[in-house]
């Protein structure tokens, strides 16, 4: 039976895959992912298609086209396909096929394992593809932990909440390239953010 995987990966070592993500990308006939992506798998040559960020919209339509000719499609999503991820863009679509999503790992938690932060007793916030938004100051200010994911550069975060009232020395993390043998974590305040340049991949937190 046809049927689209909207698969989460995790937050991109291997470590973090879970058995159920491993399943579906082995029953599947084509997988479509991220190059980091569809190298956490054993895929056949000719059952894999390369996504990036200039061929997004074209591949996720030749997804679901794909699985409308009877076939089983597994769409690679970083992370977990509900957050910031590959799962609202489909369902946009509004399509009319068979779609299960398996969920992944998010940055957003493992940062909170990290740093040992309950997150249902956190904010979380995804910036990505979005800019900054002004309901980010009430936030911030809820008594609560708020993990980030930021636009890009979290220099250019920390920089918009001082110049809105935030104080400088308040608590911070950023985790960088989580998962990954090179992963950092770093426990700051907002001015040192703004002296640091950081990875696309990665989690801020503001105390």
């Amino acid at each position: 039976m046809s049927k689209l995987y909207i698969v989460g990966i995790g937050p991109g070592s291997k470590d973090y895959l879970t058995l159920a993500s491993k399943k579906a990308v082995e029953s599947s006939d084509i997988v479509i992912g991220s190059r980091r992506a569809l190298d956490l798998f054993e895929i056949p040559d000719y059952s894999k298609i390369e996504l990036n960020a200039q061929n997004m919209e074209e591949n996720v339509k030749l997804a679901v086209s794909e699985v409308k000719t009877g076939k089983i499609v597994s769409l690679l999503s970083t992370g977990d396909p509900g957050f910031s991820g590959i799962l609202k863009p489909i369902l946009k679509l509004k399509e009319d096929i068979n779609i299960e999503v398996i969920p992944g790992i998010s940055s957003v938690q493992l940062c909170a394992a990290k740093l040992k932060i309950p997150w249902d007793d956190a904010d979380l916030v995804t910036m990505h593809g979005k800019g900054i938004s002004e309901d980010i100051l009430d936030i911030i200010n809820n008594g609560k932990p708020t993990i980030m994911l930021p636009n890009f550069k979290p220099a250019e975060l920390a920089n918009y909440l001082i110049k809105n009232g935030v104080n400088s020395d308040r608590e911070a993390a950023v985790c960088e390239r989580l998962s990954y043998g090179d992963e950092k974590i770093l426990q700051v305040t907002l001015k040192d953010i703004l002296d640091m340049e950081f990875s696309y991949m990665c989690v801020m937190v503001v105390y």
